[in-house]
């Protein structure tokens, strides 16, 4: 079985979507795109567990908030207008489709008044009048799901039932689509946070849970457990103290109901339920070369994701029909397991659908397995293909992928720069520009841009039209250009930045200063092979340091360089370009309702609200308040984009232990993702909190 379509309306930030999913799908996109809500609809709409929460949706999961009645509107003249009945009004609902295909013959006998036929080559329901045409090999059986979310006025609550959507228009009444039926469906959709939680308890939907119902297996553990709490005397030794002052009580009391009182008051271990022990009995496990067990969920997060792991392959030998979404494998994985955790999986699930940032689990899909998610201003989110022109042959694209397109893919704005010294030089002399001048530069990495190595000016147009095809914001950066190749170029970027030289090595040496090139020979050991034709390279230290440049063209020769020259030292045209494109973006980044970008404004954590907490055992509901929350900085990871910042804020609570919010930031002035661990404890309603622009003002504007 496999999601061969998704629709989504109305759903969290996404007012509308329609994708289709090939059978192993890795979802990327920029931060905020949407890729977990895809996740979140799919569970909703298959999820055997996700109905059980209640309210199973919130006022947070209606597109804008907006889920009060409002005037029904009409088209008219393709102009959405209010209806001439005034009377008549709607509640706006969320709505998410499934069109589900690769039926087994058990799914077909239980939903069988409710299929339907797939063509799999159009990518849509068959729907001829001809019925030998569902004999055809790319026509298929299908059932379609429908999740309603809505607001019910009358109960003054949230309420929402997956339905089979035949019946939603052919029926008197719809049909629910029932836990038993999802069950069926073998949907499984992982957090990394909360599956990896609770994976080795009883609790309902675990994986431990999973396998055991899987190989029908009913733990006969309950009564017994329970009978021998029952059985344990506590404090009934008359040294303690207790025993005789409880028979005092029960004396007492048989003054007044001698015949009705019972067995005297004692005390018990437990006053344990079945339930509850679900929720207490969890595994241990000793890690390292000692013996003391731990609870699995005490152990590091890397060890909990492969354990995740290992459970996932043992519910996928059981249950090959199963449909697996995970977001973010990568977490506190090394890059081995993320590869191996992917292989695993894909091997044995009927369909998997990953989110990822990761190089390392990007490259195990094959072009037609990576979705590429965009929301338009609209809130519309539409699927991109990746297409690759004439000139980048496959092969290529899949040995270079890590190194040269990887990085590209994720990130929302490319630079696409004719050649190996292009790619290492321009973000640094960038980075050094803006340490030392912040106001009148930035980093590439601050604004979010990834710089790509075209390995070749012919092949500078190709690359740039496969990111522009898949809507990311493309520029360019190469030598002095032939007419041809140049509007080549220009035809597919939005800006190209081309200098006047032959050779990036010839504008360096122009542009800048023998004082310069003079203090940088001094820092490097001259090479053995230059020695013999320059003895003493400062006496010509021009012609020496072309040499040398050209020598070292993929060792970071010129970037070293330009990363030890003052302002004045580096080329006019190197400075010009870093001003130009800080500019282009600047516009983009608004502060105060559209003031102009600041460059003292800082990106920071925001938190705000009131979380709900659910205690593990009791079940009792605490509160932690936004204003419990401090931030800090507590590692800082270098990546392919400049740092990755990991920002938490722990709470220290009596009843719950220790709780954490995490934010990170890559790169720099962007979410990367957020995460909120809670140990086993299940969180009701989280703290709204995220990053924000602040201008150094801002705060001492707020307290007068």
């Amino acid at each position: 079985m496999k999601v061969a379509k998704i629709e989504v309306e109305n759903f969290r930030g996404i007012r509308s979507a329609t994708l289709h999913l090939p059978t192993h799908a890795v979802l990327i996109g920029d931060n905020n795109t949407g890729k977990t809500t895809v996740l979140e609809a799919l569970d909703l709409v298959l999820g055997p567990d996700r109905l059980n929460r209640r309210p199973p949706i919130n006022e947070h999961d209606f597109f804008e908030g907006r889920y009060i009645q409002q005037a029904k509107r009409e088209e008219v003249d393709g102009e959405a207008v209010e209806a001439e009945d005034g009377e008549a009004f709607e509640y706006p609902e969320v709505k998410i489709e499934a069109v589900v295909v690769d039926l087994s013959s058990e799914q077909l006998s239980r939903f069988g008044s409710y299929i339907e036929f797939w063509d799999q080559a159009q990518n849509e329901l068959y729907d001829e009048a001809s019925p030998e045409g569902v004999d055809e090999e790319h026509i298929l059986n299908a059932l379609r799901v429908t999740f309603v979310g809505k607001y019910n006025a009358d109960e003054d609550d949230f309420e929402g039932t997956t339905y089979y959507s035949r019946s939603l228009k052919e029926d008197e009444k719809p049909v629910p689509f029932s836990k038993k039926d999802k069950q069926l469906c073998g949907f499984l959709y992982l957090r990394s946070v909360r599956t990896g939680s609770r994976a080795l308890s009883l609790e309902h939907g675990s994986l431990l849970d999973i396998i055991l119902r899987l190989k029908e297996v009913r733990p006969r553990m309950w009564e017994e457990t329970i009978s021998s709490l029952d059985g344990l005397a506590v404090a009934s030794n008359p040294e303690v103290g207790i025993s005789g002052i409880l028979e005092s009580i029960n004396a007492s009391l048989k003054k007044y109901v001698p015949r009705e009182w019972g067995v005297g008051p004692h005390l018990k271990v437990s006053n344990l339920t079945r339930d509850h022990l679900r929720k207490v009995i969890t595994a241990f496990i000793a890690t390292g070369n000692g013996e003391h067990a731990a609870p699995f969920y005490r152990q590091g997060t890397g060890t909990i994701n492969l354990l995740v792991l290992a459970m996932l392959s043992q519910i996928a030998a059981d249950k090959q029909n199963v449909i697996f979404a995970m977001e973010e494998p990568e977490t506190a994985v090394p890059p081995y397991a993320q590869k191996q955790i992917i292989h695993e999986v894909k091997k044995l699930a009927s369909q998997t659908i990953f989110t990822s940032h990761s190089p390392y689990v990007l490259e195990e899909y094959d072009i037609e397995q990576t979705v590429v998610l965009q929301r338009s201003d609209l809130s519309v989110l539409e699927q991109k293909q990746i297409e690759l022109p004439d000139s980048i042959k496959l092969k290529m694209f899949r040995q270079d992928f890590r190194k040269r397109f990887c990085e590209g893919l994720l990130s929302r704005r490319v630079l696409v720069a004719e050649g190996y010294t292009e790619t290492d030089a321009f973000p640094t002399v960038c980075r050094r520009l803006a340490d030392l001048d912040p106001s009148k530069y930035s980093s590439l990495e601050a604004l979010g841009i990834c710089t790509v190595n075209a390995i070749g000016e012919t092949n500078i147009p190709a690359v740039a039209k496969l990111y522009g095809d898949i809507g990311k914001r493309v520029f360019a950066l190469c030598d002095l250009q032939k007419d041809e190749n140049k509007n080549r170029i220009v035809a597919n970027v939005e800006q190209m930045f081309m200098h006047a030289e032959k050779g990036f090595e010839e504008l360096v040496l122009s542009g800048t200063t023998e004082a310069a090139l003079k203090r940088f020979r001094g820092c490097i050991d001259w090479p053995q092979h230059l020695q013999a034709k320059f003895p003493d390279p400062e006496i010509d230290i021009i012609p020496a340091m072309k040499e040398y440049f050209s020598w070292s063209k993929a060792s970071w020769g010129i970037a070293d360089f330009l990363a030890q020259c003052s302002e004045n030292e580096v080329p006019e045209w190197l400075r010009e370009t870093a001003v130009t494109i800080k500019k282009l973006f600047d516009e983009v980044e608004t502060f105060d309702e559209g003031e102009e970008g600041d460059p003292e404004a800082h990106f920071v954590p925001y938190v705000a609200g009131t979380a709900r907490i659910q205690s593990f055992g009791d079940k009792q509901i605490y509160t932690v308040e936004a204003d419990e929350l401090d931030w800090a900085v507590v590692s800082s990871e270098e990546r392919g984009m400049g740092p990755e910042n990991h920002y938490q804020a722990i709470v220290h609570h009596d009843d719950l232990g220790e709780l954490s919010w995490n934010l990170w930031e890559y790169p720099v002035g962007g979410e990367n993702r957020r995460e909120t661990n809670v140990g086993v404890h299940e969180i009701l309603d989280d703290l709204d909190y995220g990053f924000e622009w602040e201008k150094p003002g801002n705060k001492k504007a707020e307290a007068e």
